[in-house]
């Protein structure tokens, strides 16, 4: 590859990406010494990290906490769901032995039942003994402890054995387990059970405990007499949000935080043993209460469900339909919240009731169910989810504000298809995406107050560009406050407009006064919008609400859809653009590459079994590098082998310093008397890739700070550009012109009353290309080009940054056939490939004069003129097979005079090379 031709003269023979020589005195031209932020910082991070190392060691030597006083504990096998595992696991419980009343000995014995203590009921006749009493197994929530029972535990005693475990990542059980799930601590339960054998147990479970007991009765039901659901959870739908896939990324959210709170932050196991713990995390990310709604509709033993009717955690509703689905099954609703088991444990004296009742066989089994109260089982629609209220209303309002922050529409719809589903309120759904939408626009506001140098630092320039804010400030300069109303109804107006406010330093209380009225029209418009049409979406498709997740996922993506037509039709504009992207889907020549290019590849391959060489391609131009030209090839070499007559002047531009290449640049203009602007582009780009038309030396400086590998600087030149691609058979004595394409740049015609974003949608054929040609444009958009006045478009001869591609080979003569013929036989080792040529005048080109090389394209150059609009599909194919089928013919003719051919290991080293920017 040659190296270029040498601005000044002189070698450096430091390498690429060598240090500036000069100056080292903190200025631009040398390394300045870091600042003392940076050292601080450098101290702090140090700092941090020894700390969390200390509190890792700390935690890690720490041994497992003794029992506390009271406790009692037994070894079980670690679970994963059900399967037990070899690691042990600590399993603490506290137990109160049975203590019965005199009314219950009494009554044991036959004899009349004697007054009960104060406060006590008068235990009912049963048949315990003290050798083997009833058992009752009191299993906590999440957080909890067997210490949440320490009042109600001694309550009980009178009717039975009580024994409360901390079930294993909780209280003084072992931490660490592999399965926090409800069905593994069911499992551990039962081994509790063999280990201190007892045979039959009453088991109570207290809010997440109630998942707990309920798998223990389905999998051990000959070990379960009785089943107490105590403020408890149970089917899916009443709990948080009502859908587990939902509930279960909350749940994650949640782990995540503590997870890294408690692994991030140097705490020295001051956060391992709290309650909002990561073992607390993990129970209900572990858990799936999916099964529990099939376990409450098969139970057979007595069961008792009391729930208080102010619980905020769980829902009153919830506990009315385990009583339904467990058609034998005894309701109590106490005047109480989630907490009676802390702050009236006396009202709880109703399980012991219940346990004495099992125990003389007066409560009722499944088999006892009335007709009545299993019909209303059996009711596929009996359950209708119940509004949110308490902390499931909280958290859904934060879920929505925060969703509003990432998409008001989406959020918007979402909302109302929950408020059709009858999870929310219309006027909760509403409320909800109003402070989400409000607070949302006053953060916009408040950035853009902070100034405009945030905008070009990731991530916010992922989302919002300076054009767009500045082309928002002309806007409110212009229209007033008229523009915080018509931005909401406007796609892709609102986030620059808002930021674009705070910029002019509007009047925050004037600006939040403007805003209530846009959002007080919009947010319950499209509320009540999406829950109608999600009410008619549900009924439609009532069949399929067993799949709740998928028939909610497609109401959202239709109702969002429904929403992007309206936006999109509602003004000329979106009309335009929706033409423009119809026009790209429905036309080949904008087709992605991985759509149109299979046909050809698979006919290359095609030719390489019937040439006996799959790469014999590569040997069509023997005199350039990178297998004829097939990818990655240097531009400034190719260029070097031509007759420099031919060539617009044009220097090679080494990796190094910016100042260094910008100085180059400064000695190229002189050397050639050149000013701007100058053509940038990288030495191996591909389809114009990188290629930068400079007018200043702002536009040099930011060339080079995107694109430090090797470069070229090159002379620009006016005038009409042509693709002119030329081939000859190495025994033949004369080429030919296969294609020419007539590249024209893409314009409009100002009439002094149209901005120019509305002539480039007004011009029909530039709709395609209308992202491409706003993009570049995009400081000007709002211009108004005098009458007559003609806007270029575009500055580069590449169709897919937006020229327009004609078919220009009338345009051939023999005056310019003579012309190719005489440059392509001043490069040794050249028979294929496409010039790139501008001149005054396309007249100039049909003389075969005054035409400049701006470069040249080997192998997988194309006939580019298939582009043209009138050029069909089958026509385009028919030209590239062609094309393909010459290349295979003199890449053969010139391996049969000993050039070798570039192999396929070779071939997929260029492309990574390529890829990876090293070509």
């Amino acid at each position: 590859m040659a190296e270029g031709r040498s601005t000044d003269g002189r070698a450096d023979d430091r390498g690429p990406g060598a240090e500036p020589q000069g100056a080292t005195d903190g200025t631009a031209q040398g390394l300045a010494e870091p600042s003392t932020p940076w050292k601080l910082w450098h101290v702090l991070l140090a700092l941090y990290l020894v700390l969390l190392a200390a509190s890792s060691i700390v935690r890690l030597l720490t041994p497992e906490a003794g029992l506390p006083p009271g406790y009692q504990s037994i070894t079980t096998l670690g679970v994963d769901g059900r399967q037990r595992l070899d690691t042990p696991v600590r399993l603490a419980y506290l137990e109160w032995p049975w203590q019965p009343s005199s009314s219950t000995a009494s009554t044991a014995r036959g004899d009349a039942p004697a007054a009960s203590e104060p406060g006590l009921p008068s235990p009912a006749s049963a048949e315990p003994t003290e050798a083997h009493p009833p058992v009752i197994l009191l299993v906590h929530g999440s957080p909890g402890g067997a210490d949440n029972f320490s009042r109600l535990g001694p309550l009980l005693a009178p009717f039975g054995r009580v024994l409360a475990p901390d079930l294993p990542g909780f209280g003084a059980s072992t931490a660490e387990a592999p399965d926090y799930s409800i069905l593994a601590h069911s499992e551990y339960l039962m081994q509790m059970l063999d280990t201190l054998g007892i045979q039959t147990v009453h088991a109570v479970g207290y809010s997440m405990g109630g998942g707990v007991v309920l798998h223990l009765a389905e999998n051990h039901p000959d070990r379960v007499r009785s089943v107490t659901l105590l403020s408890a959870i149970g089917v899916q739908e009443a709990e948080l949000l009502g859908q587990y896939h939902l509930n279960h990324a909350v749940h994650g959210l949640q782990l995540a935080a503590l997870w890294l709170l408690r692994t991030a932050v140097p705490h020295f196991g001051a956060l391992d043993h709290g309650g909002l713990d990561v073992p607390y995390a993990r129970n209900f990310y572990d858990t799936d209460q999916r099964p529990l709604r099939r376990i409450l509709q098969n139970l057979e033993m007595p069961m008792l469900v009391v729930h208080g009717d102010r619980d905020v955690l769980v829902p009153l509703a919830a506990a009315k339909e385990h009583y339904r689905l467990a058609p034998h099954s005894e309701l109590v609703i106490m005047p109480a919240n989630h907490f009676m088991v802390f702050r009236s444990p006396q009202s709880l004296l109703v399980i012991g009731e219940f346990v004495q009742r099992v125990e003389a066989g007066e409560a009722a089994r499944r088999a006892d169910a009335t007709a009545e109260r299993l019909a209303l089982a059996a009711d596929p629609d009996g359950f209708k989810p119940p509004a949110k209220t308490g902390l499931a209303l909280i958290l859904t309002f934060l879920l929505i504000a925060v969703a509003t922050l990432v998409s008001e529409d989406l959020a918007c719809i979402a909302t109302g298809l929950v408020v059709a589903q009858g999870g929310l309120t219309l006027l909760q759904g509403v409320g909800a995406c109003f402070l989400g939408i409000y607070f949302g626009d006053l953060m916009l506001y408040s950035c853009g107050r902070l100034g405009h140098r945030w905008l070009r630092r990731r991530p916010f320039s992922w989302f919002i560009s300076s054009r767009d804010v500045e082309r928002s400030r002309h806007w409110f300069e212009r229209r007033g406050a008229i523009v915080i109303l018509l931005s909401r109804f406007l796609p892709g107006t609102r986030l620059p407009t808002y930021v674009a406010a705070g910029m002019l330093r509007l009047g925050f209380f004037w600006f939040a006064l403007h805003l209530l009225l846009p959002v007080a029209l919009w947010t319950p418009f499209l509320v009540t919008l999406s829950q109608k049409l999600g009410e008619r979406f549900f009924d439609t498709f009532e069949s399929f609400q067993r799949y709740a997740l998928p028939s909610f996922v497609a109401a959202l993506v239709s109702v969002w859809c429904l929403l992007l037509l309206i936006k999109t039709l509602g003004s000329r504009t979106g009309r335009r653009r929706a033409i423009g992207w119809w026009r790209r889907k429905v036309r080949w020549e904008y087709w992605p590459p991985w759509i149109f290019y299979p046909p050809v590849v698979t006919y290359v391959l095609w030719l390489g079994l019937r040439h006996r060489c799959l790469t014999a391609f590569t040997a069509v131009n023997p005199g350039m590098p990178a297998a004829g030209g097939f990818i990655g090839e240097s531009k400034s070499a190719i260029l070097h082998a031509l007759d420099d007559a031919w060539v617009a002047p044009f220097d090679w531009l080494k990796p190094g310093p910016q100042e260094q290449r910008c100085a180059a640049v400064r000695a190229f203009q002189q050397q050639h008397g050149l000013s701007y602007p100058m053509v940038l582009k990288p030495d191996a780009g591909q389809r114009g890739a990188g290629v930068t038309i400079a007018h200043g030396e702002e536009d040099v400086v930011t060339f080079f700070g995107d694109h430090p590998e090797g470069a070229i600087v090159q002379q620009y030149i006016a005038g009409p550009e042509l693709g002119i691609f030329y081939l000859r058979y190495p025994s033949a004595s004369r080429g030919r012109i296969f294609s020419i394409t007539e590249k024209r740049m893409a314009a409009v015609v100002g009439d002094g009353r149209r901005r120019l974003r509305q002539l480039i949608f007004d011009e029909p054929s530039l709709l395609a290309m209308s992202p491409t040609y706003l993009a570049l444009q995009a400081d000007h958009l709002d211009d108004v080009p005098a009458d007559g006045q003609r806007v270029e478009l575009t500055e580069l001869g590449t169709h897919c940054r937006g020229a327009i591609f004609l078919d220009g080979r009338h345009l051939i003569t023999p005056a310019l056939e003579e012309a190719c013929e005489r440059l392509a036989r001043s490069f040794d080792g050249f028979y294929f490939g496409r010039f790139d040529a501008r001149a005054p005048s396309l007249e100039a080109f049909r003389n075969g004069r005054d035409f400049k090389i701006l470069e040249l394209n080997g192998v997988t150059s194309e006939a580019t003129h298939i582009y043209d609009p009138d050029i069909s599909l089958w026509q385009a194919y028919r030209v590239l097979f062609e094309q393909w089928r010459l290349a295979f013919e003199i890449g053969t003719e010139n391996r049969r005079r000993g050039v070798e051919v570039t192999s396929v290991l070779d071939i997929f080293r260029l492309l990574l090379a390529a890829r990876s920017g090293r070509a």
